[in-house]
């Protein structure tokens, strides 16, 4: 309700990436949505975590706690990410292509499609063009965790 009908993201910046990325994995491979958002979200954070430091240091320690001030930025974002992967698989939830019986084979025609569709430019920034978009799927190929 809020989050459908876009009140929350009043007057903030918006990033749709993992969204369009699984529009079109539901759409080529009729996986459900919110499995897609799954397997793409801890790609999304990984290939755009210097973008999006500050709010992913927020989400690491307003979300999963972690306050350890002697790890550095990165391996803060990392086990933030990592926190996120366990939570979606306890959930019985994929997080890769693999978990989902896809592999590197995948990435082209979703590729083609994002083309297609127009989204060549995703971002709050617009700055996720179609390189970013393949680097976040051949991240998503397999677990990080």
């Amino acid at each position: 309700t809020m989050a459908l009908n876009g009140l929350i993201g009043t007057g903030v910046p918006q990033d749709w990436t993992t969204h369009m990325i699984g529009h079109e994995l539901t759409s080529l491979h009729a996986i459900d949505h919110a499995r897609t958002l799954t397997i793409v979200l801890p790609s999304v954070l990984r290939e755009l975590k210097d973008s999006k430091k500050d709010k992913l240091l927020q989400y690491a320690h307003n979300v999963w706690n972690i306050t350890d001030t002697d790890q550095n930025d990165d391996a803060i974002i990392e086990e933030a990410i990592k926190q996120t992967e366990n939570f979606f698989r306890k959930l019985g939830l994929p997080v890769s292509l693999a978990d989902a019986e896809l592999d590197a084979a995948a990435i082209d025609p979703i590729i083609k499609q994002l083309e297609v569709h127009g989204m060549v430019k995703l971002g709050e920034h617009s700055k996720n063009d179609l390189a970013v978009s393949r680097r976040i799927l051949e991240r998503a190929v397999t677990s990080h965790a």
